[in-house]
């Protein structure tokens, strides 16, 4: 919703029509944007991408901001650009690639980029295999799916009994071994799919997300990092995290907005993943007075940003919650789609 704003309030002031889509209609988002419609639930990649270009081709959509389904839209650009629409995504070779959490480490680490220890597990004997051999750092350890389901599915791995100091405290995602290896069983003998899963270090301290802009090609432009702790943001000056997003970027040739996760382990910033896609906290970056989500649309239109300043950085963010009154009734179509008013101006 804050990145709706942001491209209402673009710096060179032109008027946009935002169209918005979620498979849920009670999504908050479809109730703050000009057009509203419900995606269908369930489609395969071919049937979500058919939806897509026929819900532009009828609304002369001419920006297409996916923050979901890249593996369904990526490899379509050309058919979009045939019906006037352009879409905002990297090459299909890097979604294909970033979706897998596996396949991004092993690329890389390959490419000299540092990576924390993981394992890969596909039923209950190796997800066993995998906790006993990196529990030998003595580093508490955590599970996540090791394709792309966002936070979903990530779980630290503690065997401890709960204790009545755990219930004066914020609950956190823990679960114990037994518990994981118990569904893979399960699964297994329904005959379940089993989810596949990375078993690697819980990395205490902040998460470093790298908000990036780059060209077509793998250009950074820009990259603002946060450092996330809790309720509080730090837009960082920090050299280092930047040139390893800048790596990133240039290796898997990533265009307009993605985003780098990184954590500290031993002293040393280490990678969390890659989205190919913009994160949810992309209008933090408002707070370094830059406006990324305009900047990227004039990048696709016009193949020039329009930003000619380097961020402010170094300011402390405290999130907050919001509340904001609606229309009562939602209207009635596509994830983050533009249509301006407007031509752009030229920067």
């Amino acid at each position: 919703m804050q990145v709706m704003r942001l491209l209402r309030e673009n710096p060179d002031g032109v008027a946009v029509t935002i169209y918005a889509s979620n498979v849920d209609p009670g999504a908050a988002a479809l109730s703050v944007c000009d057009v509203s419609a419900v995606e269908p639930r369930y489609a395969s990649s071919e049937e979500y991408a058919r939806f897509a270009l026929d819900f532009c081709r009828m609304h002369r959509i001419d920006v297409l901001i996916p923050p979901r389904r890249l593996d369904a839209l990526a490899g379509r650009v050309a058919d979009f650009a045939a019906v006037g629409t352009s879409v905002m995504c990297s090459p299909s070779s890097a979604v294909t690639a970033l979706t897998s959490k596996v396949r991004t480490y092993e690329i890389a680490g390959a490419a000299g980029i540092p990576v924390p220890p993981w394992r890969e597990v596909s039923d209950a004997d190796e997800f066993y295999a995998a906790v006993d051999e990196l529990s030998l750092t003595g580093e508490t350890l955590c599970v996540k799916p090791s394709g792309e389901y966002s936070a979903f599915g990530f779980r630290i791995l503690d065997d401890r009994p709960l204790t009545m100091a755990n219930l004066r405290v914020a609950p956190r995602p823990v679960v114990s071994v037994e518990a994981i290896a118990g569904a893979m069983r399960r699964a297994a003998q329904d005959g379940e799919a089993v989810l596949p899963l990375l078993v690697m270090p819980f990395l205490e301290g902040p998460e470093i997300s790298i908000d990036c802009l780059s060209a077509p090609g793998g250009e950074l432009l820009m990259g603002i990092p946060r450092a996330k702790q809790g309720r509080f943001r730090m837009l960082l000056d920090d050299p280092t995290v930047v040139d390893i997003a800048r790596r990133l970027v240039r290796h898997f040739e990533l265009a307009y907005l993605t985003n780098v996760q990184l954590r500290y382990r031993g002293g040393e910033p280490v990678l969390l993943e890659v989205n190919p896609r913009p994160s949810a906290g992309l209008f933090q970056t408002s707070f370094a007075d830059v406006n990324l989500p305009w900047a990227a649309v004039r990048l696709l239109l016009q193949g020039d940003s329009g930003l000619r300043k380097p961020p402010r950085l170094g300011a402390c963010l405290a999130v907050a919650e919001a509340v904001m009154e609606i229309a009562p009734q939602l209207d009635g179509h596509l994830p983050g789609a533009v249509r301006r008013s407007a031509d752009l101006v030229p920067g």
